[in-house]
């Protein structure tokens, strides 16, 4: 065995995977206990006290549908989302460490332990969900936890793979667009590749769209029909309802690869067989096709492209499979989309290879046997952007309200600085507390907070308006620096967040201290 290993976990909404990189520099999926490539992210909770994570536990969510915990990623950090089960709780991010201990575990015999890995997320997350990600990993026993987007590690995968652009490196860049429809969430990225590196230009897509989105379009119809077959509603019971919603998984999957298929639906002694075709499937779903064909749209028009500048469309994630979206995003890009990636395992796969990027100046160079696959991994590098805008909360003197102020918008490349000065909003105002918020658009505000940096101590007898000179820094490495300088004494506060960590390096401030305001003319300057 190597003396450590590159691997890169894609933890899905509906199923996971887990792959290394072996001695040669290429990504290799590992099988589950069961052997199986991808895990359900299912997790049952037996009656026994035993906790059975994945087609065992999918299997079983029929008899033991109460016990069953699934789809948790779509409620990452969420603070209120908990499943109760024998008097205890278990929030979204122990089900999601549960899920990644199984393909620790799974790892273990044949890599041996793994402490350290790459998870991928939505490009979309916030940074509650990032943290909440990262804790689940610490959890299941990771000692190092890094983070990279799922459409970033597709481009990865493409670009790296021998299935991509290994052995053909381009000569000219290209542009390519990665749409990356999971169980769960939708997720694109434009990205420009060129030699040795690939460049995120902007983000994009819908944490609450997916594949089981389509499931419940078909299940709804399903369920309105045999109520009006037999009077009963599958619905009203649990049991009936996880039978009908196995059936509706194995429906689309057939009808990926089929015309037409069969569909049973049984409760309350009744039973029948439905046809489905992939003619009344697409008709369902229109809606939720149409929703990411306008997704896809907005982010070109948001940054000023057509689809003349995009290259190539990278189709991943196992709803990508599905013929009704491929024909749409054909219909609205005008080619073909790139099918080469495996829906399943290609995130992993691009983990594997941003883990073996990470690794290459350390103890993974000397162990890699391809001196040819070292260093091609040891040059290639990538950048991101923000998918969320950062800034800070101020206050409206006038009608005293708070509001978000952004220094750094959505889509801004990374490493980026911005510094601006505010005002103090009272006289001899003596603290400083600056609330620091990310765009939110499934918040009811509009943002979320994510840290705070005070300054304590100020001069006394200043007047109002004051200025305070905040700096906001976001590096390529997913932290991010907040500084505040009162100009009259120079006393200077700051603030790391880091996303890898989960760490806010302040203490807690109280809630009510007193904030910046805008000062009449602030100054702003980039990094």
């Amino acid at each position: 065995m190597l003396p450590t290993h590159a691997v890169g976990i894609d933890l899905g909404t509906t199923y996971s995977c887990i792959a290394y990189l072996n001695e040669h520099g290429e990504p290799v999926t590992l099988a589950n206990q069961e052997g199986e490539l991808s895990t359900p992210s299912a997790v049952l909770f037996e009656p026994s006290g035993e906790i059975v994570v994945g087609t065992e536990a999918l299997r079983h969510a029929v008899l033991y549908s109460d016990r069953v915990v699934m789809h948790a990623k779509r409620f990452m950090g969420d603070p209120q989302k908990v499943w109760t089960i024998d008097g205890r709780r278990y929030t979204p991010t122990d089900i999601s460490a549960l899920i990644l201990r199984k393909l620790l575990d799974a790892a273990e015999p044949r890599i041996g332990k793994v402490d350290r890995a790459v998870i991928t997320v939505p490009a979309q997350f916030s940074e509650r969900q990032r943290r909440a990600t990262v804790e689940a990993g610490r959890k299941a026993g990771l000692r190092e936890v890094d983070i990279i987007n799922e459409p970033v590690a597709a481009a990865l995968c493409y670009v790296l793979g021998t299935e991509g652009l290994w052995f053909t490196e381009l000569a000219d860049e290209q542009r390519i667009l990665v749409w990356d429809l999971g169980g769960g969430t939708f997720d694109l990225s434009l990205v420009r590749y060129s030699r040795n590196k690939v460049e995120v230009i902007a983000t994009g897509g819908d944490l609450h769209l997916g594949g089981i989105d389509w499931n419940q379009a078909l299940e709804r119809a399903v369920r309105k029909q045999f109520l009006k077959d037999f009077g009963v509603d599958p619905g009203s019971d649990p049991a009936s309802l996880q039978m009908l919603a196995l059936e509706v998984e194995t429906t689309k999957r057939s009808l990926s690869v089929r015309p037409r298929t069969a569909l049973v639906c049984q409760h309350d002694g009744h039973r029948k067989v439905y046809q489905i075709d992939q003619a009344k499937f697409e008709k369902l779903t229109r809606e939720l096709t149409e929703r990411t064909a306008q997704i896809t749209q907005r982010l070109l028009t948001d940054n000023g492209m057509g689809w003349a500048h995009v290259d190539v469309v990278l189709m991943t994630g196992g709803a990508s499979r599905m013929p009704m979206v491929r024909k749409r995003i054909k219909e609205l890009g005008g080619r073909t989309p790139n099918t080469s990636l495996s829906p399943d395992q290609s995130i992993a796969h691009g983990a594997a290879y941003y883990a073996g990027m990470l690794l290459t100046n350390s103890e993974f160079a000397r162990s890699i046997l391809s001196d040819g696959a070292s260093e091609r991994l040891r040059q290639f590098s990538h950048t991101s952007v923000n998918a969320r805008a950062l800034g800070i909360l101020v206050r409206d003197t006038d009608r005293n309200v708070r509001f978000p102020h952004y220094l750094i918008p959505a889509n801004t490349p990374l490493p980026a600085a911005v510094t601006e000065r505010f005002g103090t909003v009272v006289p001899n105002q003596r603290r400083v507390n600056l609330q620091i918020i990310e765009s939110d658009p499934h918040e009811p505000s509009g943002y979320a907070r994510v840290g705070q940096c005070v300054i304590d101590e100020l001069p006394p007898e200043l007047p109002e308006g004051s200025e305070i000179a905040v700096t906001i820094r976001y590096d390529e490495q997913a932290l991010v620096h907040v500084e505040a300088q009162d100009v009259v004494s120079g006393k200077i506060a700051s603030v790391d967040i880091d996303r890898r960590d989960s760490v806010v390096s302040h203490p807690q401030a109280p809630e009510d201290a007193a904030v910046a305001s805008p000062s009449a003319a602030p100054k702003t300057a980039d990094d």
